[in-house]
């Protein structure tokens, strides 16, 4: 299986048992250091003995071992819970950058075999001297593996203290016994800041709106539906919907542990495009996928009730009972009255909530009726219009994003919805 940046794959999906290999491969001039931290919830190595690099290579449960240069024995059952990420990473040891790294990759292998590999190269970093390559990880009960490739500005020290580690000359000896310490919460600014410092002053304005909204425990998942019709391409031209990802990112990052965006564009067609991270989301519009005027959408006219079908059926599928955010913008010509609110009183029923946003255009239909809708589980939608995305601030943008989340929180809780 071929692994995209971005992608996240359950691990149950490529292996059969809990015993795989994650190993890295790179092509540098200079000398790569391979470390693995084993970090808690809060995404903290509040154990240093799960830091696994030159001079530590095994963890004390044996589960998580470094040979080979970068390869990264690991069995998944014998790990403890408080070890709920496993972020793979290199580092250069020296003064070169990932800029200069040639063909390099990482892969999946079990068993013998290899069943998923992600190649890269330096024209996906600049001056940084890390790279944060993989995550695996547990949520809702099952490992998963997110493809990261997030380039990080400073080396293997600055990695460590990222994490809330340090390097010793020698392995780390057992801590002494002591009664567990609170771990602080990690701000979305910090979440931000050492992957995307372009996005910090959104970061900032959008914890303001959690924080106001009680939205700061909250987790959930995050997706973006765009309408890609031919009266859009204004909006695509003059930056507009690539402003959209970059305010809807740092939202992501907060609610999701894999800091990812589920990402689609529709014409007369619906088209899933890779997920937005903080490592690919510069100049996503005109990159991703050749481009959004290359994007798989059929013909240029807009049939949201086909990009609904998908997005339902791609989060119903995936048994996920996680919340689910879904920001959906729409220049107008809405006509498929009838098809969208059934949709929309099947969604109810599920883990999904609605925020359609109107951006810069008319004849919005039923979107525009959809608080007063009757016949759903819960209200499940929200909307608002937007001549221009700069006629509001950014602070005010955030709060109206937010403005009903949390009611249907609490409603889809009430009902079951939720667990």
């Amino acid at each position: 299986m071929l692994i995209t940046q971005g992608q996240r794959v359950p691990l149950a999906t490529l292996i059969q048992g809990d015993s795989l290999t994650l190993s890295i491969k790179i092509d540098s001039r200079d000398v790569i250091d391979y470390v693995c931290f084993g970090v808690d919830a809060q995404g903290k190595l509040s154990d240093d003995r799960y830091m696994i690099f030159f001079n530590q290579p095994a963890s004390p449960c044996n589960s998580l071992k470094l040979s080979d240069g970068g390869d990264f024995q690991i069995n998944l059952a014998g790990l403890p819970a408080t070890i709920d990420r496993m972020v793979f990473t290199a580092s250069i040891d020296g003064g070169g950058a990932m800029r200069d790294i040639q063909s390099s990759r990482f892969s999946i292998q079990a068993n013998g075999h290899e069943v998923a590999s992600c190649g890269f190269n330096g024209a996906t970093f600049d001056g940084e001297k890390a790279i944060m390559v993989a995550d695996i990880y547990r949520k809702n009960g099952e490992w998963r593996m997110l493809s990261n490739l997030q380039g990080f500005n400073a080396g293997l020290a600055a990695l460590v203290e990222h994490f809330g580690g340090s390097v010793a000359d020698e392995p780390v000896p057992a801590p002494a016994p002591a009664p567990p310490l609170a771990t602080p919460k990690i701000s979305l600014e910090k979440k931000v800041a050492a992957a995307a410092p372009a996005l910090v002053s959104l970061a900032k304005k959008a914890q303001i709106s959690l924080e106001k909204a009680k939205l700061t425990d909250v987790k959930a998942r995050v997706g973006l539906v765009l309408d890609a019709s031919g009266s859009m391409t204004g909006q695509y031209s003059g930056g507009h919907v690539q402003e959209v990802i970059n305010r809807l990112l740092p939202l992501a990052v907060h609610f999701d542990d894999d800091g990812a965006l589920d990402c689609w564009a529709f014409g007369a067609k619906p088209c899933q495009l890779s997920s937005v991270t903080l490592g690919n989301y510069q100049d996503y519009v005109n990159q991703d996928n050749g481009g959004w005027k290359k994007w798989n959408v059929g013909s240029r006219v807009n049939d949201e009730p086909k990009a609904m079908r998908q997005v339902i059926d791609y989060y119903k599928n995936s048994g996920d009972r996680t919340p689910i955010y879904v920001l959906f913008i729409s220049d107008g010509g809405v006509h498929e009255n009838r098809a969208i609110t059934k949709l929309m009183k099947e969604a109810a029923k599920l883990p999904i909530f609605w925020q359609f946003v109107g951006l810069g255009g008319s004849g919005y239909g039923i979107l525009e009726k959809l608080d007063d809708m009757d016949g759903r589980v819960v209200d499940n939608c929200n909307f608002f219009a937007l001549d221009n995305l700069n006629d509001i601030s950014e602070e005010q943008l955030y709060d109206q994003l937010m403005e009903e989340f949390p009611d249907w929180l609490k409603a889809a809780r009430d009902a079951f919805i939720l667990c």
